[in-house]
């Protein structure tokens, strides 16, 4: 029997002044918020268009907030609200959650329009072989983390936001004794000087496996 696949994206309601800070004065708050709202269901579409598993979106603030909606309006998804005090136990439970019902879960945020159908599926093939793993962030952090089984001690202690979380991550991976795969680094867009590789791949359109 085949093993089954689940999908999970976090994301923000889309509040302005309270999402893509790091984008301002860059952009008004409204703009951000922008920003925020199009990376969210380009993600969501990424994920969607991929036919690699059931997709949950994860979210963090008003579940009934409009953008949730429209992205599940893209295709079949499951909408769950994100537990926990901090990012590394919100992801902890999702993931934990998600390998209750599935063999192999796959965590990504919504800030790196880059991830691809391909990306994903390349992640999931390191599974075969490897307990966990991550797709690094060219700032250091990651955009993708993805298990076979539990691996909590991956996302203790861990410096979140910062430019060490990966270091921090695979550090900790180790001492647990976790195997980890690495993929090839992904840009995020999260910062102003981000803002020419988003508007690169809005123009070439999305590559949709």
């Amino acid at each position: 029997m085949a093993e089954s696949v689940l999908l999970q994206q976090f994301a923000k309601a889309p509040e302005p002044g309270r999402v893509k800070t790091r984008m301002l004065p860059r952009l008004s708050a409204a703009e951000a918020c922008a920003l925020h709202s199009e990376l969210v269901l380009w993600t969501c579409e990424t994920l969607l268009d991929s036919r690699l598993g059931n997709v949950e979106l994860w979210v963090a603030g008003d579940p009934s907030a409009g953008l949730f909606g429209e992205c599940a309006s893209r295709g079949p998804l499951s909408l769950c609200r994100q537990v926990g005090d901090d990012l590394g136990s919100r992801m902890r439970h999702a993931l934990n959650d998600g390998l209750n019902r599935a063999d192999r879960v796959l965590l990504v945020g919504s800030d790196c329009p880059a991830l691809t159908g391909r990306y994903l599926q390349q992640a999931l093939a390191a599974l075969d072989t490897a307990e966990m793993v991550l797709g690094p962030a060219l700032d250091g952090g990651y955009v993708l983390i993805g298990a076979r089984r539990p691996v909590d001690a991956v996302f203790d202690g861990v410096s979140w936001g910062s430019s060490s979380v990966l270091g921090e991550t695979m550090a900790r991976a180790g001492a647990a004794g976790i195997s980890v795969a690495q993929l090839l680094a992904l840009q995020d867009v999260d910062r102003p000087d981000d803002l020419p590789h988003w508007q690169g791949l809005r123009q070439r359109g999305r590559v949709r496996r």
